[in-house]
């Protein structure tokens, strides 16, 4: 089984990228999905705890919890240390579930697959990228987003230069979806007969 690391800073296109994967028949585990079905309800008491406020009606608020967390970076490390290993879990039983199935290809779409250490547990990393204005032009065109957060955001997130050099491949999303689509296709020809060992080292157990 190979596993396929997919990540990219905000407003890069992981989502396209991830969407073709899956209509090429690869499965992929979203990141961003799980911690959202995580904020709706498992782990909210938790956070609220840790973050007075947080929520409402059970579920976390997640423009209350930005708001607790911007211009707070050092919140950050409070927030993971309750998600992370949640979200590692999550992981854990997606990847153990296709490689029972015989899946010859997974897909791991984590936003912070560098920052969070966890490119170790992937054979292939796999990042997408585009200039700095596209990137800025998309994530500010998100409801709610403003400057301060898009900074709090980046500040984050390891610079771009050294997630291109990390890579195995990388992704152009600058332009349109049908550009973006063509180059997963030929990153997927090259990946088929592949295999790894990233499940044995760090998923089997």
């Amino acid at each position: 089984m190979l596993i396929v690391g997919l990540t990219g800073s905000i407003g890069m296109g992981k989502s396209t990228a991830a969407a073709r994967f899956l209509e090429r028949g690869i499965p992929v585990f979203d990141a961003d999905r799980e911690v959202h079905r995580l904020y709706a309800g498992p782990l909210a008491d938790e956070i609220e705890q840790a973050f007075p406020g947080a929520t409402t009606d059970g579920k976390v608020d997640r423009a209350k919890l930005s708001a607790l967390l911007l211009g707070k970076p050092e919140k950050f490390a409070d927030l993971e240390r309750i998600v992370h290993p949640r979200i590692r879990a999550g992981e854990r039983r997606f990847i153990q579930a296709e490689h029972a199935k015989g899946t010859p290809i997974a897909v791991l779409e984590v936003p912070l697959l560098f920052e969070a250490g966890g490119y170790g547990a992937v054979d292939v990393i796999v990042v997408v990228s585009a200039d700095e204005a596209t990137q800025r032009a998309r994530v500010l065109s998100r409801p709610g987003m403003t400057e301060s957060k898009f900074a709090t955001i980046r500040s984050r997130q390891l610079s771009e230069e050294k997630k291109r050099a990390l890579a195995d491949f990388v992704v152009e999303t600058a332009g349109t979806v049908e550009s973006c689509n063509s180059q997963i296709d030929a990153v997927i020809d090259k990946l088929r007969g592949r295999d790894g060992d990233a499940f044995d080292r760090h998923w089997r157990d």
